[in-house]
Formats: structure tokens, C-alpha cells, sequence
């Protein structure tokens, strides 16, 4: 076969136009062109026209399709030994396959048929010859193929290689063994796969199925034919069992106890609870006695507390008010040692002052001879300032403000007062009897003194004698905050001082004061060493030690000035001890005020509540002897109690145990007939399954199931035999072919050396027993894997390899074109010219047809040029 003529419209990017290409005859053909102008759409046109069915959308005709869409239209015209012949295909819209008769104009086929004669054409598709003759743009390389296009062309190869070798026609080699083989495959193929599994769909996966699957039903049929034999030994065993049960002498036995049961327990029953109504009956009366017995100790107590309370409140009085005495004359001493603490404060810095400048007249007199005593005066004004720091670091540390110490005092009196206040705002009335009355004014049974203010809260009685009750009624006391507020004052001053109580405040003043004496009288003595500081007495001195010093009049006696602040000095400190020991006083006193005053309070509010408790004074002998009489009689209930629960508990019977004895019976008796029940039930579910089962013929339908598992092992024994038989004849021949391999091998062999000789000097090539590819080369007697060759080494090892094929493709009558997409593109200038002479050398008998982008190096290719010129569908 060749091609003549090639046309195609609406493919890839001649979308909506048509390009032919003319002229296409016997021996080299090529196209030359640049980049993106068509050569590999028509060479992909004309692949599908020969390999893709006209009605198919697969993905190479989908590739076909330009991006605007529409219906790709592929024409060739051929020439082969029937004729000349122009084949059509248009897919997608229109979709149709047509061969014509050139030379008769006729149409002879279409669709099908059509389809059936393009394909007697190429003789098995894309991996036939054709397919092995026509190598796409960059799948020049011999490994360069997917698995199923490189067994597809090893195939064709061994058929090749067998139909051209006449003379080896044995078994071991050739065609019968090809057909046995292919047989032997054919014969395996529907059993297992590759991998020797059983086939999906195939007879020996079908044979394997209905094998388990009768394995499985011989199970679910032993299963239920066991379930079928214990279903009747158990109907047997119930029967047996309910017929035990349904006894009537049983039945009335079981009665009989039950109601004896219960008739016991009832007479148990009735006899506790006589026995708990006598011991709920002694416990009340225990706990009446016990009531009336401690109402009867508290009253006792409270009078003996009230006598002892009386007392103490009048102690607790003449201790408050001497309190308050002692306070108020310690406040005084101490106003009057504080007034003269000042005083003598003031005298000292007077005559401090005066000594300074009778000190300054004397030193600027003396300058010169008391040069010595000034020197000593600077060692003292620097161990003075020393004294000094100390002193005002540890008067820091004990520092507190005395006017919040005295707010704080102010405060706790305030509230003292506060408190003093309410009680003084509470309401009040006062009883003056005549001189000689005899009736007294009652309160609380209590009578009340005349001539005294007596205080009261709430609501209050008095009980006039031969005239009735007065009801007083004060309002609600109201409290405005003032005390809560103070309290909180107190608090968060004592926090903000860093003391706990005024006591402490107090004490720390007192140290305080007492550190600031010692630090103004330090500073006082540092400014009697050094009025105007070390730096000038310093100056002073290295002055008079420099010059001559006037002499100053001295206006006073400097001795009586020293003495004189010597004595107010120690006048200062008189005053200052007086008045630190007073301070303790002074809080002692402000201490036992509040504390009497606690005392006092806490005193009558005891006696307030033992008022409430005891009642009327008058009344209390009379209530004392009731209570003795309700605990008497008390104690004579629960006697007589305790008496009838003696008499009714040895005659007490254990309730639990009838009980006990009545629920067994009873659950005796509820137990059987629940059994005869379930047992009726249990029969019932067993009769449906036996019957079930013995209808559905469980036991016949297991035999039946056995007998064809059987066939369906020996079945599957069967088909391992016969797989085991083709598997080893496979290898057999597989071995016998390899072994004459090198036979069938010469013809290709033969072709490809003279091609190879007009290339390479001193070369051999290797064969691959299994895929029929060149495998290893030798040259200058050294071997070399063809994947380890260079790129354009192996492409024309490729194409020779090819061109070898199509020489005996022609030999063996089915001549085909080779045609090469741009398959030189790494041959150097010098190997590319060898490979067009080998072309041309193929060329004589064999159609070839070359598309390359290449033009300047393929202008010296030589043969037919083609060229690609518009078409037109019709015209």
C-alpha cells in the first residue's frame, strides 16, 4: 500500500478551512516546514483515518476537534495492487467512513464495511505493521513506548520474523510453534491471569464460585438441620416438664401453704404493730420527761445567774465611773506637761542662739590661739553630724502624724459616746411614790424603784397594783450609719497608721516625740559645734591658720550662756520624760474607760435575756414550783409507758420471718404458674419451627446439596489440572523457542547490517529474545547496552531497526509506508547525511514519507518534495 494523497479540513488548527498534500509518491517524500504549520496534525489526521472508527469520540479523536468546534474531515487516496482508492472519515456531526474507487468513480463501501476494509488495510490496527512503521514526533527511541504499544509490536515482530524464515518449520521455531503458543495463551486466557489468578467471568472463576457457594449452603443446611434435632428434644423435655407442673394435687398443695402463710403473717402483723404504738407511746413520753426535766434545770440556773449578774452590774458601775474620774485627771496632767515641754523648748533655743553668737565673737577674737580648740570642734561637729543621721533615720522610722493619733483617739471617744448616746436617746420614765405608799409599780413582776430614771426599747409593762397594766411603746430606734461609719473611720485609719490599736498609735508617738527631742537636740548641738556647717568651719580654720585674726569685743559672759543652755537642756528633758510618762497613763486611762464600758454592756445584756427567760420576779416561785409538778408528772407517763411496752414484747412475734415464709410461698406458687407459661410459649415457638423445618425438607435439600458439592470438587480439581497441563506446556515452548531464537532472528538481522554498515565501522548488534529489540551493541570489541548509548545514536538505531522491519514487511506482501514526524533531531550534520543515503537505499522498493521542521538540513534529503496547500471539501 501507498499514499498518494493526503487531505484534511476542520482538524486542530485549521479550524473552518482545509490543507491538502499532493503529489505523494513512491521512494522518499518530504515535508519540510516551520514550527505550528500542520506537519503532526497530519500526520495525527491521518493516524486516526487508518486506526480510529468514524463513530468513536476517544480521546484521539477528541484531539482531532479544534477549540471553536465542528467536525473533523480526513480524505487519502492509496494505491495497492486492487487498485486506486479514496478513503473518507468525518467525525462528530455528520459523523460518516466511505471508500471510493478512483479509477471507476464508484463508492463500493461505507460505514462498516468501510470501516472493515480500511482495516484489512493495516492488518491489526495501530499494532500492526503500520503501527510499527509509523513513529510520531518524539517516540523515535527504542524504550520510548507504553507496555501495551511495546508487547503490541512484539507481537508483530515474532509474526514477521516467523512468515519470512521458510526454512525453520519445526516445532521449536516458526509458525506452528507461534500458533501453538498463541493456542496455548488463547486456551489460558479465560482461566487466570497473568499472575495465575483465577479470571474474572472466566469458566474456572465460575467453577470456584459455585464450589464455596455450595460450601456455604452445605453449612446454613447442617446448621439447620442440628437447630431441627434440638428444636425436638427440647418440645420433648417441655412437655415433660409442664406436664409436672400441671399436677392438680401440686396446684392445691401450693395453695394451701400460701394461704397459711398469709394468715400467720397477718396475726404477726397486727401484734407489732400494737407493740410500736406502746414503744412510739414510751418514746414520747421520754422525751416529754425530758423536756419538762431541762425546761426545769434552765430555769433553776437562770435564777441563780440573775442573783450573781445583779452583783456584778453594781461593780461594774463604780468601776466605770472611776474610770472615767482616773481618765479625765491623767487628760489634764498631761495638757499641763505638754504646755510646759513647749515652754521649755522655746528657753532652750533662746539660749542656744545666745551661745552661738557669744561663740561666734569668741572665735573670731581667739582666732589665733584657740586655732587648736577649733580643730577639736571639727572632729566633734563630724562625729555630731554622724549622731545626727542616725538619729533622724531612726525618728523616720518611727514617725506618725500626732494629729491622726489624736483623730484617731477623738474617734474612739466619739464612738464611746456615740453609744453612750443611743442608749441616753432611749426612751425613759421615772416613778416617785408618795412617802408611805405601800403599792409598788411592777415590771416584768419585778417592782420598781422609785425616784430613778429607768430606760427601755420596743414595748414595755408595768403592772400597776389595784389599777392594771400600762403598755409603753417607744418607736423604732433608727440608726443613721454614724456608728458604722465611724467604725469603718477608725479601721481604715488604724491601717493607713500601720497600727493595730490607739494603744499602739499612742505608744509609737510617744517614741516618736521622743526621737524628734533627741534629733532636734542633736542638730541643735551639731549647730553649736558648726552654726554654718563643717565647710566653713573648715574654711575658717585653714583661714586663721593663714593670717592674723581681729580681735572682737565680747558683749556677755559665753560660760553663763553655756550654762544657761545646759539648764534649759536639761529642763527640756525633764519635761519631756514627765510627759512620756504620762502617755501610758493617758491610754491606760482611755483603755479602763472602754473596758468598763464593755463590762457594763455586756452585763446588761445578759441581764436582759435572763429577764425574758425568768419573767415576772414576782411570779417566779410560783412558775419554779409548776415546773417541778409538769416533771413529776412527766416522770409518772413514762413509768406507766414503759410498763406496757414490757407487757406486749415477749408476746411479740417476728414479723420478718413470716413475711419472709409468705413471699416464699407465694413466689413458690407465682413461679409455677409463670413457668407453665413460658413452658406453653417455648412449645408453641418450638412446634412452628419443626414444623417449618420438616416443610422446607431441611434434610433432603443437604443430601441433594452434598451430591452436587461433589461435581462442582471435581469440577475445580478438573480445571487445575488442564491449567497446570497449559502452563507447563507454555514454558516448554517458551524454552524451545528461546533456544532457536537466533534462527528466526537472521532476516531481520540480514536487512539491518548493510544499513548499520553505511553509519558505524566494526558494529554488531544483540537482540532481545523478548521484546525482538536491538538489546546491546559491540564495537572495537567492547559491549555497550543500547540505554546507555547517546540520544542521536539510539534514534537512528531506531529508524534502522524500523526501516529493517518494513523490508520484510514488503518481502512478506504487505507493504506499508514509513512515515517519520521529525524523527532526526539529535543525529549530528555528518550521521544525518548517512541516514538519507539509507533512506533512499530502503526507498527503492518502499514508500517513505519524512515531515521535519529542519528545512535547511533536510534540503539534502533529496526525493519527492511535498508541499501543503489549500483545500477545499467538494472542489
Amino acid at each position: 500500500m501507498k499514499l498518494t494523497a493526503l487531505r484534511l479540513h476542520n482538524v486542530r488548527r485549521f479550524a473552518g478551512k482545509g490543507v491538502a498534500i499532493e503529489g505523494i509518491g513512491a521512494g522518499v517524500n518530504v515535508l519540510c516546514a516551520a514550527n505550528e504549520q500542520g506537519k503532526s496534525t497530519a500526520f495525527e489526521a491521518l493516524h486516526a483515518l487508518f486506526f480510529q472508527a468514524h463513530s468513536g469520540t476517544g480521546k484521539a479523536v477528541q484531539s482531532l476537534r479544534p477549540y471553536s468546534g465542528g467536525n473533523p474531515l480526513v480524505e487519502a487516496d492509496i494505491d495497492n495492487v486492487e487498485g486506486r482508492f479514496r478513503l473518507t472519515k468525518q467525525f462528530y456531526g455528520g459523523k460518516r467512513a466511505s471508500v471510493t474507487d478512483l479509477g471507476s468513480g464508484r463508492l463500493i463501501a461505507q460505514a462498516d464495511e468501510a470501516e472493515a476494509f480500511i482495516a484489512e488495510l493495516t492488518r491489526g490496527g495501530a499494532g500492526g505493521p503500520a503501527g510499527l512503521l509509523w513513529v510520531r514526533q518524539g517516540l523515535t527511541g527504542i524504550d520510548q513506548r507504553t507496555k501495551g504499544e511495546e508487547e503490541g509490536e512484539r507481537r508483530v515482530r515474532e509474526t514477521l520474523l516467523t512468515s519470512v524464515q521458510g526454512e525453520v518449520e519445526a516445532l521449536t521455531g516458526g509458525r506452528r510453534m507461534a500458533r501453538i503458543l498463541a493456542a496455548c495463551e488463547a486456551e489460558l486466557g479465560p482461566l487466570v491471569t497473568a499472575t495465575g489468578r483465577p479470571k474474572v467471568g472466566g469458566r474456572y472463576a465460575a467453577a470456584i464460585e459455585d464450589f464455596e457457594r455450595l460450601v456455604a449452603e452445605e453449612a446454613r443446611l447442617a446448621v439447620e438441620m442440628a437447630a431441627l434435632r434440638d428444636a425436638l428434644d427440647r418440645r420433648r423435655a417441655t412437655r415433660q416438664r409442664l406436664a409436672e407442673l400441671e399436677n392438680v394435687e401440686e396446684k392445691a398443695r401450693r395453695r394451701r401453704d400460701t394461704e397459711a402463710a398469709e394468715a400467720a403473717y397477718e396475726a404477726a402483723r397486727r401484734h407489732g404493730e400494737a407493740l410500736k404504738t406502746a414503744e412510739a407511746e414510751a418514746g414520747l413520753a421520754q422525751h416529754r420527761h425530758e423536756e419538762a426535766l431541762k425546761t426545769l434545770s434552765d430555769f433553776e440556773a437562770g435564777l441563780r445567774r440573775a442573783a450573781e449578774l445583779a452583783v456584778r452590774r453594781e461593780q461594774a458601775l463604780e468601776r466605770r465611773d472611776a474610770a472615767r474620774a482616773r481618765r479625765d485627771s491623767v487628760r489634764a496632767n498631761n495638757d499641763a506637761a505638754q504646755a510646759e515641754l513647749d515652754a521649755a523648748e522655746a528657753e532652750e533655743r533662746e539660749q542656744q542662739a545666745l551661745l552661738g553668737r557669744l561663740d561666734a565673737a569668741l572665735r573670731a577674737r581667739d582666732a589665733a590661739e584657740h586655732l587648736e580648740r577649733l580643730r577639736q570642734q571639727l572632729e566633734k561637729a563630724e562625729a555630731q553630724r554622724a549622731l545626727v543621721e542616725a538619729e533622724e533615720a531612726a525618728f523616720v522610722a518611727l514617725d506618725i502624724p500626732a494629729a491622726k493619733v489624736r483623730q484617731l483617739q477623738e474617734i474612739e471617744l466619739d464612738l464611746l459616746r456615740r453609744r453612750t448616746a443611743r442608749d441616753a436617746h432611749r426612751p425613759n420614765f421615772r416613778i416617785d411614790y408618795h412617802e408611805g405608799a405601800e403599792g409598788r409599780v411592777r415590771q416584768g413582776g419585778t417592782p420598781i424603784a422609785g425616784g430613778q430614771d429607768q430606760v427601755f426599747a420596743a414595748t414595755t409593762q408595768l403592772e400597776i397594783e389595784g389599777v392594771g397594766t400600762l403598755t409603753l411603746r417607744a418607736g423604732a430606734e433608727r440608726d443613721d450609719g454614724g456608728l458604722a461609719a465611724l467604725e469603718e473611720q477608725r479601721r481604715q485609719m488604724v491601717s493607713a497608721l500601720g497600727v493595730d490599736t490607739l494603744a499602739a498609735a499612742q505608744t509609737r508617738l510617744a517614741a516618736a516625740q521622743d526621737k524628734a527631742g533627741s534629733v532636734k537636740l542633736a542638730r541643735q548641738r551639731l549647730a553649736d559645734l558648726a552654726p554654718e556647717g563643717l565647710v566653713p568651719l573648715q574654711g575658717e580654720i585653714a583661714r586663721l591658720a593663714a593670717a592674723q585674726v581681729d580681735r572682737l569685743e565680747i558683749k556677755g559672759d559665753p560660760q553663763r550662756a553655756r550654762q544657761a543652755v545646759e539648764a534649759a537642756g536639761a529642763k527640756v528633758a525633764r519635761t519631756r520624760n514627765a510627759a512620756r510618762e504620762l502617755a501610758p497613763l493617758v491610754e491606760q486611762a482611755g483603755n479602763g474607760v472602754v473596758e468598763a464600758e464593755t463590762t457594763l454592756a455586756g452585763i446588761d445584756s445578759e441581764w436582759a435575756a435572763l429577764q425574758g427567760l425568768l419573767g415576772a420576779e414576782a411570779l417566779r416561785v410560783e412558775r419554779l414550783e409548776g415546773l417541778r409538778n409538769r416533771e413529776q408528772n412527766a416522770r409518772v407517763a413514762l413509768a406507766l409507758a414503759q410498763a406496757q411496752v414490757e407487757q406486749l414484747r415477749p408476746l411479740a412475734q417476728d414479723v420478718s420471718a413470716a413475711e419472709d415464709t409468705l413471699r416464699r410461698v407465694r413466689s413458690i406458687e407465682a413461679a409455677a404458674d409463670q413457668a407453665m407459661a413460658q413452658l406453653n410459649v417455648v412449645l408453641a415457638d418450638l412446634n412452628g419451627q419443626i414444623s417449618s423445618r420438616s416443610s422446607d425438607a431441611v434434610e433432603e435439600h443437604l443430601i441433594e446439596v452434598q451430591e452436587q458439592l461433589e461435581a462442582a470438587r471435581a469440577s475445580v480439581a478438573r480445571f487445575r489440572t488442564e491449567i497446570a497441563v497449559l502452563e507447563r506446556l507454555r514454558r516448554e515452548l517458551v524454552a524451545a523457542r528461546s533456544a532457536a531464537r537466533d534462527l528466526y532472528l537472521k532476516p531481520v538481522v540480514s536487512e539491518l547490517l548493510p544499513m548499520l554498515g553505511l553509519l558505524f565501522d566494526d558494529i554488531d548488534i544483540v537482540f532481545d529474545e523478548e521484546t525482538l529489540l536491538p538489546q546491546s551493541v559491540r564495537r572495537n570489541g567492547l559491549d555497550e547496552d543500547v540505554d546507555r548509548l547517546s540520544g542521536g545514536m539510539r534514534e537512528q538505531l531506531s529508524i534502522l531497526t524500523r526501516l529493517a522491519f518494513a523490508r520484510l514487511l514488503a518481502r512478506d506482501g504487505r507493504a506499508a509506508p514509513v512515515i517519520l514526524d521529525d524523527a532526526l533531531v539529535y543525529s549530528d550534520d555528518d550521521r544525518i547525511e548517512r541516514m538519507f543515503d539509507a533512506l533512499h537505499r530502503q526507498a527503492r522498493d518502499q514508500q517513505i514519507l519524512v515531515f521535519s521542521c529542519r528545512q535547511r538540513a533536510f534540503a539534502r534529503l533529496g526525493g519527492n518534495v511535498l508541499q501543503m496547500v489549500d483545500w477545499t471539501p467538494g472542489a
